[in-house]
């Protein structure tokens, strides 16, 4: 019995463009692969080779051939015109004509369309980067990522150590691009191991492991609703929260008060919305009425039952936390999730 064989069909220009934008908009790999019917598999392979960032979009040089253009020299060809004469129907030089048909196989084999795809492949120039050219600074790169320091910190580092010498500046998206995009050859695939995501691609900045859309928060309030006092870090008391998810069904709440940066975690047994409003109320009497003012939680399906809870004014839900002062279920914005890193990559290393 004859194995039935397989193609792999992969994406048009449209699904592409449609598909990263998908993705830097911040929807997950299966909800991607739910809107074009395939598995999850095959679009992280589409995104892999750029390491999850979107390559720039690719503009045709105007002094290049075009498609219609190619058609006509093979047309030419085949009505056995000189390449003087192709070249003059065309308004190009000689030497453009003949070039073009000598670097496809001659008279004798040129086709158009792979004429076309060949010179689309060819005219990629991919610039090198810095790390590529400076090898004193790319080593020391590599050394601070293997303590486990974030490109982040790396970038603000050499800024600060060498303030006066432009030769050992580097942005922390060069480093990023440079772990992500292994075509480079710049810095090895094992350092992205010592990144605090250890994600194999980039991720949106606009993505969050809640990012899936089914089963979205009822009656969820709008971070916009947030005061103007919170925003701008001027009065202690406002805080945001994130129920972070780990391994063996692990869960632990993590608070981060917005003025002082000042960190609490709980850790509860499950993730249903009673037993994390209990444990961010132990939370909340450990400090003074005037540190809780209010609460900004990432929308996470933890806090689904928000609205009841925040009615609710019999017991222990009498707290400012969630029952009186404005408590806001809201998209956390970074500041939380950056501290949750750095939590997590210092108790990998304890």
């Amino acid at each position: 019995m004859a194995m039935r064989k397989y193609h792999r069909v992969g994406f048009t220009a449209a699904q592409s463009a449609e598909l990263w934008e998908r993705w830097k908009k911040g929807e997950g790999l299966k909800s991607i692969g739910r809107a074009f019917g395939k598995p999850s598999s095959c679009i992280f392979a589409h995104l892999r080779p750029s390491g999850g960032i979107m390559p720039p979009a690719r503009r045709r040089s105007r002094l290049a051939l075009t498609m219609a253009e190619r058609e006509e020299i093979s047309r030419g060809i085949v009505e056995g015109q000189s390449v003087r004469a192709i070249a003059r129907m065309l308004a190009r030089a000689a030497s453009t004509v003949s070039r073009e048909i000598s670097r496809n196989g001659g008279a004798g084999r040129y086709r158009a369309a792979a004429a076309d795809k060949l010179a689309w492949k060819q005219a990629l120039r991919p610039k090198p980067c810095k790390l590529a050219m400076h090898g004193q600074l790319r080593q020391t790169v590599v050394r601070k990522l293997e303590l486990n320091w974030s490109p982040e910190q790396i970038a603000g580092w050499l800024k600060r150590a060498y303030p006066e010498t432009e030769a050992w500046r580097v942005s922390h998206e060069t480093i990023y691009r440079s772990l992500y995009v292994q075509a480079r050859g710049v810095l090895k695939k094992e350092l992205m191991e010592h990144l605090r995501s250890r994600r194999p691609i980039r991720r949106s900045r606009h993505a969050t492991a809640k990012a899936d859309q089914r089963g979205r928060i009822p009656d969820a309030v709008s971070i916009s609703a947030r005061p103007a006092s919170v925003e701008d870090r001027a009065v202690p008391g406002h805080w945001e929260g994130d129920l972070l998810c780990g391994s063996k069904n692990s869960y632990i709440v993590t608070l981060v008060e917005r003025h002082s940066r000042y960190v609490m975690l709980a850790k509860v047994p499950n993730r249903e919305t009673q037993t994390v409003v209990d444990a961010l109320i132990r939370q909340a009497r450990k400090l003074p009425d005037e540190l809780y003012r209010s609460l900004t939680w990432d929308r996470g399906k933890e806090l689904a039952d928000h609205k009841p809870a925040r009615n609710d004014r019999q017991g222990a839900f009498i707290l400012d936390l969630l029952a009186r002062l404005p408590a806001v279920i809201g998209l956390v914005g970074g500041n939380g999730e950056w501290r949750l890193r750095v939590l997590i990559s210092w108790l990998r290393n304890c």
